[in-house]
């Protein structure tokens, strides 16, 4: 049913916890389903210094919350917005057309959080 690259991020997760000193925060859920993703950021000088993750959901969101924090990580924020849940599946490997959704929460996390940083940073 899942890759082995889906389990080894499920079983063995980067980037998990939350980031000291964060200036990036984003929480999405799905109800449907009952995934919820936080994911909190460093950025400095346009750059995600770190990243880390928690979420509370289904393997899939666990393995998908996991790549897309080492998808972003050390990247410019213009890069990290072009993150898309297509991408996030085909680093894993692929996912179940049912865990799809996993993958899309993952990237309106990563999303979010840059929206947070940059309303911040207006404020």
């Amino acid at each position: 049913m899942y890759t082995e690259r889906v389990m080894d991020h499920f079983n063995n997760p980067r980037n998990m916890g939350e980031v000291d000193h964060f200036n990036a925060e984003g929480t999405v859920g799905n109800a449907k389903c009952g995934d919820i993703m936080r994911i909190t950021m460093r950025i400095e000088d346009g750059v995600i210094q770190d990243v880390k993750f928690k979420t509370f959901g289904c393997g899939a969101a666990v393995a998908t919350s996991s790549m897309a924090t080492e998808m972003v990580k050390g990247k410019p924020v213009e890069e990290a917005l072009k993150l898309t849940n297509s991408a996030v599946v085909e680093a894993l490997e692929g996912l179940p057309p049912a865990k799809i959704h996993c993958s899309v929460l993952a990237e309106e996390a990563v999303k979010a959080a840059i929206d947070d940083y940059q309303k911040r940073r207006q404020g």
